[in-house]
């Protein structure tokens, strides 16, 4: 069967907004910059390079120095780190959670999508240097999120309280994860590579900001992927000025409030608050409020003036934590990007923000959707042609699809449209009677006519039953098959793990990865491992 999927836009797994932005529909258009198609990525570098600061280029690579300084890195990586001083040099980014173990499989579709921008614009683009950038979300606070993954129909989780940014957060424990995970790992070389990347990881790096920058540093090294980790007192220094805007202004909120108004139509993704920031102290991230001309750190005593906060800033702005409103600006403040590279969700808020970019004299990036995959085996493939599947069947309700193809496999005609015109027609002449005579009588036709019409749509879904049952053993081989590929009935990418595939195809899965995406084709992409 061929591998070529189905679009975005009919996979039934995106939200309208995302749906609208992709057909560029005309309501969205002032929400965001520019498209991701390969021409306006000219413009971008342009408005980019003419909006970023020198100056900040040479405090990004002696950060990134300092934060790669007790890891192994690629010269690839190096290089692009030290390409970062040349004004012809931007970054495409993506940023995600540090879920353990990497989490769910679209983690590395979000990272493989960014390489792979990366090539096919210094393709384009030869005259300039792209650099693919993993933002770490260390300051994230919201350790349910991440402490597990799942593994086949096990779920792996770190038991453990949390505080505070996870960045920071201690690794001990997690010995006791490889071991419920290594029950579950069969014997063999692929096995073994998977136990010893986890315990490198994990159990030889003390905080979980360390360990997740080994862990993808490992499997994209030889890509260039630079990591980069915004929990920086260098980082925050460059965004002072922003986070002085915020306080004092309450810029971002005045301004995403406005776009929210007219995005009503669709679902809001994330709601500003009046003060977009947090205060981090040791195991501690709160949000800060404003209230009777004072600034409180929320479920604390802790509390300012503005003279006081003003001088914390200055001071200290590391314990200035922008939240998700305010976290794309920080990005793009210390970044030479063009292009944010999320999922549907990220995308959606990202489209909240280009008027609160614009009151800071920011470039907003080109915002483009990371790619969606479904993996699929060879063995798997030949059950789908034997079945007579497409991959439309297979991305539709599963209900809708028994259906369907119970419909397809009977003799018979499970359709009684042909009887009910029928007997609207008997009905219809009934009526033309009862009109001329007692209107009694009217309303006996009229729900005489709602029953038997009932009737025969209750004897249709009776019809449709049987034939399930007579092809009983189809259906459940398409069951047992779309549950394979869609777990839960929902996407493989948002429940399962790198290593369960990993387990089986070793590195040819990332090759298999690098080689099959391509970030600018809006469709599922089939890869047959």
């Amino acid at each position: 069967m061929p591998t070529d999927c189905i679009s975005y836009q009919k996979s039934r797994y995106f939200t309208k907004i995302i749906v609208d932005y992709l057909n560029e529909d005309s309501s969205l258009k002032q929400f965001y910059n520019r498209f991701p198609n390969i021409e306006n990525f000219k413009l971008q570098i342009a408005e980019k390079n003419g909006n970023f600061k020198i100056e900040n280029r040479q405090i990004i690579i002696s950060e990134l120095e300092k934060q790669y300084q007790n890891f192994e890195v690629s010269q690839t990586t190096l290089n692009n780190i030290k390409l970062l001083k040349n004004s012809n040099t931007f970054t495409v980014t993506t940023g995600h959670q540090l879920n353990l173990f990497t989490g769910p499989l679209y983690f590395l579709y979000k990272i493989v999508s960014t390489i792979n921008l990366c090539k096919e614009l210094k393709s384009n683009y030869p005259d300039y240097d792209f650099v693919p950038i993993y933002w770490m979300a260390t300051e994230d606070h919201d350790f349910e999120e991440i402490n597990y993954f799942n593994f086949t129909t096990k779920k792996i989780k770190w038991n453990r309280e949390s505080f505070g940014p996870v960045g920071r957060l201690s690794t001990d424990g997690l010995k006791e994860v490889l071991e419920q995970f290594q029950k579950e790992l069969v014997i063999g070389e692929n096995a073994t590579f998977i136990k010893n990347l986890f315990s490198k990881s994990y159990l030889e790096h003390t905080n979980l900001a360390d360990a997740t920058r080994f862990l993808a540093n490992e499997l994209f090294k030889k890509e260039g992927l630079v990591i980069i980790d915004g929990d920086s007192v260098a980082l925050k220094k460059l965004f002072i000025p922003f986070v002085k805007e915020e306080l004092l202004n309450q810029t971002s909120f005045k301004k995403v409030s406005e776009t929210v108004e007219h995005l009503k139509e669709y679902k809001i993704q994330v709601n500003p608050r009046e003060l977009n920031l947090f205060y981090i102290e040791d195991n501690l991230r709160e949000r800060i409020v404003y209230e009777n001309n004072t600034y409180k750190i929320n479920n604390t005593n802790i509390e300012f003036s503005e003279t006081e906060i003003l001088a914390e800033l200055e001071n200290n702005p590391e314990k200035f934590s922008p939240n998700v409103i305010l976290r794309p600006l920080y990005q793009e403040v210390i970044l030479p990007n063009i292009c944010y590279i999320g999922g549907g969700g990220e995308i959606a808020y990202w489209l909240e923000l280009k008027s609160c970019f614009e009151a800071n004299n920011i470039t907003f990036p080109i915002l483009l959707l990371r790619n969606s995959v479904v993996l699929t085996t060879k063995k798997q493939v030949e059950k789908i042609d034997k079945l007579s599947l497409t991959w439309i069947d297979l991305f539709t309700n599963q209900q809708e699809l028994f259906t369907l193809k119970t419909k397809e496999y009977s003799n018979l005609k499970i359709d009684f449209t042909e009887q009910k015109e029928h007997l609207k027609k008997q009905f219809n002449k009934l009526n033309a009677i009862a009109n001329e005579t007692d209107k009694s009588f009217i309303g006996a036709v009229k729900a005489q006519e709602i029953k038997q019409i009932k009737g025969l749509e209750n004897l249709e879904k009776r019809l449709l039953k049987a034939e399930k049952r007579v092809h009983t053993e189809t259906l459940d081989r398409i069951l047992l098959l779309q549950n394979e590929l869609f777990p839960n009935q929902s996407l493989q990418e948002r429940k399962a793990n790198f290593s369960e595939f990993y387990k089986d195809f070793g590195s040819q899965f990332i090759i298999k990865l690098l080689e099959e995406i391509k970030p600018l084709e809006q469709e599922f992409k089939v890869i047959i491992l």
